[in-house]
């Protein structure tokens, strides 16, 4: 059974019951330099991300160095005309600076945690107790890859940008196998930037059969596309971060500076009040408010002691503080204990029963 609750560090739970876990998503934006890096972490805590997240791989066992067509990059992605390698020498995290990087998140208590895309990437971030893995949307195909982290027990985050429900229904078998329910699904697109047409954020509901947990990946340049997530019930929500948009890195075009993510961040806890809860029972919520706009029954007369109740002599009105108007048909024609006067609440003390 896929858990409905996720334990994290730092007593940050993952759950329909907690509040959206947000993700900053620094991908290449340290543009070479951990200095910069470490400047992201701390910004993205301080707009009030929950937690950071890193892309743990060498250039070298993501692709090879090779000059031929079958390595450049031909679609129309922000990337066109690029060779693999070079692209992502440029945009990887070196596995030099895991272990400070780490040291540093705990020291600044920062969640951090990474998408590994190879094998030698788990055994380092499993040297360094990386708290929860990321599947990044290709790499849903990569059975080997899932089974070795599924065995680390931790929770796993799968993005399904590319995934069918084939890929899907895989990935999951291969975690339950080694026993471990610790797992979200976020809607993606692998688009970058995605556009608006391309998003379909209606899928998140159909994620929804194979995990209690849910959430999304935005690649988009809209707070819009995340916001219609958290309706649709996404408690994780991942954005891509970068200090300012100065620094050189192939993912900028598509990431949100400190600005941006603090407003995103705030309109998501808006939108958590607004939803509310689908239990909540609403007249305790608005318990002084309806006072002014509901009905009660009130006397319209003066009544003496031991004179029956009658449609004379009570009304239904506003206030609501008097007696509840499903009493109206139970007091008629019963008699009062004692005098009352015209505009006083009647009360159920007051009458013979």
């Amino acid at each position: 059974m896929v858990k409905k609750k996720i334990k994290l560090l730092n007593n940050i739970n993952i759950s329909n019951n907690n509040k959206c876990f947000v993700v900053a998503e620094i991908s290449a934006n340290h543009s070479g330099n951990l200095n910069i890096l470490k400047k992201t972490m701390l910004k993205a805590k301080e707009v009030g991300a929950d937690a950071v997240k890193i892309q743990t791989y060498q250039a070298e066992t993501m692709t090879m160095d090779i000059k031929n067509k079958h390595f450049l990059i031909d679609d129309n992605s922000i990337w066109k005309g690029e060779r693999l390698f070079n692209l992502y020498k440029k945009a990887e995290t070196p596995f030099k600076w895991h272990k400070e990087i780490f040291k540093f998140a705990k020291k600044n208590k920062i969640l951090c945690f990474s998408a590994p895309f190879d094998l030698t990437a788990v055994d380092l971030l499993e040297k360094l107790n990386c708290p929860l893995y990321k599947i990044a949307s290709p790499e849903i195909e990569d059975l080997r890859l899932i089974k070795k982290i599924a065995k680390t027990k931790k929770p796993i985050i799968i993005s399904t940008g590319i995934a069918d429900d084939v890929n899907i229904k895989k990935a999951i078998d291969i975690c339950k196998k080694e026993q471990n329910y610790n797992i979200i699904l976020l809607n993606c697109i692998s688009s970058y930037p995605a556009k608006k047409s391309e998003l379909n954020l209606l899928h998140i509901n159909k994620l929804k059969k194979y995990t209690p947990i849910v959430g999304y990946s935005d690649h988009s340049d809209t707070d819009l596309a995340s916001l219609i997530s958290v309706s649709l019930g996404a408690k994780v929500i991942e954005k891509h971060f970068i200090l300012n948009k100065n620094i050189k890195s192939p993912d900028k075009s598509f990431s949100y500076t400190p600005e941006k993510l603090k407003s995103l961040i705030q309109k998501i806890r808006d939108a958590e009040i607004m939803l509310g809860k689908e239990n909540i029972n609403k007249k305790k919520i608005l318990k002084n408010k309806l006072k002014t706009i509901t009905r009660s029954i009130f006397y319209s007369k003066n009544i003496e002691k031991n004179e029956k109740i009658s449609l004379k002599n009570i009304q239904s009105i506003r206030p609501g503080t008097g007696l509840n108007l499903s009493y109206f048909e139970k007091i008629l024609g019963k008699k009062l204990k004692k005098k009352v006067k015209k505009g006083l609440p009647v009360k159920l003390k007051d009458i013979k029963f």
